[in-house]
């Protein structure tokens, strides 16, 4: 008989290898799946003790497959009667395209037609379709103009171990985790004696578990309830019944293998208990360093899961990237085996790895890889922060940059004491080859609008230029995300790192924020922050701040001096003393402007969650009124139509983007050097006679259109100098500021 075993793509050469130790015949690695020939006892010993199958199949039939009628007449044409008993029903799975079959779900409805009508055709069969929960499952895998018709014996993905359930489905999957062992030969280790696992993951389970079933001689079958053959007319009970024999036989309740686990949360005794409830009583234990003489005796295999760290939590992973060499270091194992998203792990091992695969996790690319006796003995480079505290890194030059962000945070925290600034920023590219801004944020109570001394950092890296090598600038960027928490006590979790690209590519609109919108407010008037929120203080104001759901955090601290002076001009301001925020984001300037006495204010900005935020930030700090209004709208378009009614404003805020090309935008795109102009006239237009415009923009080398402006009536001044705050002053062009008047 024919058989295959499934498997993802990358899986196959280990499964092979895998089918090959269980004593299968004919073994053929293929395409995400690997072949094989024997009886019927085989199949059955390859469901049940396959580590890295997804299913097994027999095969039935190869049929023709050049067109969705063929494979219709093909498969109508195969003795089903064979294969389905009375009362029993069927779902077919598809996979596999070709120029004629190139849907699966139309090519698995042909396929249950074919074998209706198959069955039809010999009088009433009582075997109906079942796509939900089928007592036989038909596979047609289409590959060029043929396909294969087959029969799943598996009854389900067989990576889907019970014990998932238990561990809440968390880290690796049972087929991945089995993976990363068998690449680090952790089957052979469990035929020497007394093999030991160093398990560093943030979720250890699937590793360890796997590993342990492997120890004990477990088969993954023994752990499943329903198989996919039990109903189909071809089973045979008898050769079933000794496979399983033959497993329960095998199994031993104390491997003595032994497990130590370095993870997140307490991934030790969970991962024991699960393997008590399974009824294997293994050695479990927090990892800790061995002294020399509680060295394990028998040969280590360290398994690191990096798998669930991507690119946007690089702190995390520069975190545990670190544990996985010092570890290494430690436990001084014969193999590491490590899944990654990246090429890093080589990085921080300083070893060429012995082997490596890859496959796919969900949409993105996996790395598993072994270093066999890797060298250690070279220490890697470490930064010393105290006498008592030392930190890894992986460039020399490190240490520079730490000396340097611990003399600026010492002046700069003495400066924001006496200037009583809660959040501001501590470095901006001070060291060139360390090329980061560094933002500190302290914490408000939502309540009594006190610091609660909860702090956070925002880091920026600015994106390296092309002739900068970019494994070294990486590892920069690396040891920036372990040394800053540290130096300014900072948990990691409350650093945040976002890629800043110095161009005018983008928009500080770019990216709308998600799950930002909260609740209504309560019936006590308190308004609830939304998920990853927090609230800081600025002027005795208070703002909603995120540091997850969008590029910017919500408020932009190198124009603090610029919202302090709009609420002097605010309080200067006679007559109507009505405002005006484009652009407005946050509303961070409509709040100094209230606080500065203006009784009317409009926010317009195109971004509905923005908008939402501005309400939320308007309302905590009191200004809850209706002539507060909130418009969203394209303000280009909005400052034309505004100018055909009689609404004018005394003060107005104009804080442009750079550059913006929302397909909600009236014009196809906004570029501030190019359109500033045009803008600017029609803003001047909605000044009432002696209003003032701040008109502001963080294009670095931005020269404004003085002869266009002027014969169009409009002045401008430039006095960027005096809203450069104290600690922006290493980066003068951080913004641009000018005062635009109606001549």
């Amino acid at each position: 008989m024919e058989f295959f075993a499934t498997c993802p793509a990358g899986f196959e050469r280990l499964l092979a290898s895998e089918m090959t130790a269980l004593k299968l015949s004919h073994v053929r690695p293929l395409q995400g799946q690997v072949a094989f020939e024997g009886s019927l006892e085989e199949a059955y010993r390859a469901c049940m003790w396959s580590h890295l199958a997804s299913r097994v199949v027999v095969v039935i039939q190869r049929i023709d497959a050049r067109t969705s009628d063929v494979l219709y007449e093909g498969v109508r044409h195969v003795a089903w009667n064979d294969h389905f008993k009375p009362y029993t029903s069927f779902a077919v799975d598809a996979t596999g395209v070709n120029a004629r079959l190139n849907n699966t779900h139309f090519t698995s409805l042909r396929t249950k037609d074919a074998i209706a009508d198959s069955l039809t055709a010999h009088g009433p069969s009582h075997i109906e379709a079942d796509p939900a929960h089928p007592d036989v499952r038909v596979v047609t895998r289409v590959s060029g103009n043929r396909a294969t018709i087959g029969i799943d014996l598996s009854g389900g993905p067989l990576f889907q171990r019970t014990y998932a359930r238990r561990s809440r489905d968390v880290g690796l999957r049972a087929d991945y985790a089995s993976a990363v062992l068998a690449l680090g030969q952790w089957p052979k280790l469990c035929g020497t004696s007394a093999p030991s696992l160093v398990a560093l993951a943030h979720y250890p389970d699937p590793l360890v578990i796997e590993a342990a079933l492997m120890a004990a001689h477990c088969a993954p079958g023994l752990l499943r309830k329903h198989w996919g053959f039990t109903k189909w007319a071809g089973h045979d009970e008898t050769s079933w019944k000794a496979v399983l024999e033959d497993a329960e036989s095998k199994r031993i309740s104390s491997p003595e293998a032994e497990f130590a686990v370095r993870s997140l949360e307490h991934g030790a005794s969970r991962a024991k208990n699960t393997l008590r409830a399974l009824g294997i009583d293994a050695v479990v234990r927090p990892y800790t360093v061995y002294s020399e003489d509680e060295q394990p005796q028998g040969t280590t295999l360290l398994c690191a899961d990096l798998s669930d760290l991507r690119s946007h939590e690089m702190v995390r992973e520069a975190a545990w990237l670190r544990s996985l060499a010092q570890t290494a270091q430690q436990s001084q194992p014969s193999h590491i085996a490590v899944s990654a998203r990246n090429d890093l792990p080589e990085v921080y091992l300083r070893n060429a790895h012995a082997e490596q695969m890859t496959s796919m996790l969900g949409r993105d690319p996996l790395r598993i890889m072994r270093f066999d006796h890797p060298d250690l003995s070279e220490r890697m480079p470490v930064v010393s922060l105290t006498p008592q505290k030392e930190i890894t890194v992986l460039v020399s030059a490190s240490d520079q940059f730490a000396a340097r962000l611990k003399k600026v945070a010492k002046l700069r925290g003495r400066w924001a004491r006496r200037e009583d600034v809660s959040c501001y920023r501590l470095y901006d590219s001070d060291l060139p080859d360390y090329a980061v801004s560094i933002d500190l944020y302290q914490g408000t109570d939502p309540y009594t609008g006190e610091l609660n001394g909860r702090r956070w950092l925002q880091i920026y890296e600015y994106a390296a230029p092309k002739d900068v090598d970019e494994a070294l600038a990486r590892g920069r960027l690396m040891d920036v995300l372990a040394l800053a928490p540290e130096i300014l006590d900072v948990k990691p979790e409350d650093t945040f790192l976002r890629v800043r690209k110095r161009d005018k590519g983008g928009s500080q609109y770019a990216s709308e924020a998600r799950g930002t919108r909260a609740s209504a407010p309560r019936k006590d008037g308190k308004i609830p922050l939304p998920e990853g929120a927090h609230l800081i203080d600025e002027g005795g104001l208070t703002f909603e701040v995120n540091f997850q759901s969008r590029l910017d955090c919500g408020i932009f601290l190198d124009h603090r001096d610029t919202r302090a002076m709009l609420r002097e001009m605010a309080k200067q301001t006679k007559g109507s003393k009505r405002f005006l925020n484009l652009f407005a984001y946050t509303g961070t300037a409509t709040c100094y402007a209230a606080d500065g006495g203006m009784r009317y204010t409009t926010t317009v900005d195109l971004s509905r969650p923005s908008l939402d935020w501005a309400r939320r930030n308007m309302a905590r700090n009191g200004f809850t009124q209706r002539d507060h209004e909130f418009v969203q709208a394209d303000v280009i378009a909005w400052i034309n139509e505004q100018r055909h009614t009689k609404n004018r404003w005394d003060l107005i805020f104009c804080d442009v983007p750079t550059f913006s090309n929302s397909n909600r935008m009236s014009k196809r795109s906004f570029d501030v050097q190019r359109d500033h102009a045009e803008l600017l006239i029609g803003v001047s237009r909605l000044l009432i006679r002696g209003g003032v415009c701040v008109f502001s923009c963080n294009l670095r080398n931005f020269k404004p259109d003085t002869a266009t402006l002027a014969k169009a009536g409009v002045s401008i001044e430039d006095i960027t100098p005096r809203t450069i705050p104290e600690d922006f002053k290493r980066n003068p062009r951080i913004h641009h500021t000018y005062l635009v008047r109606r001549a």
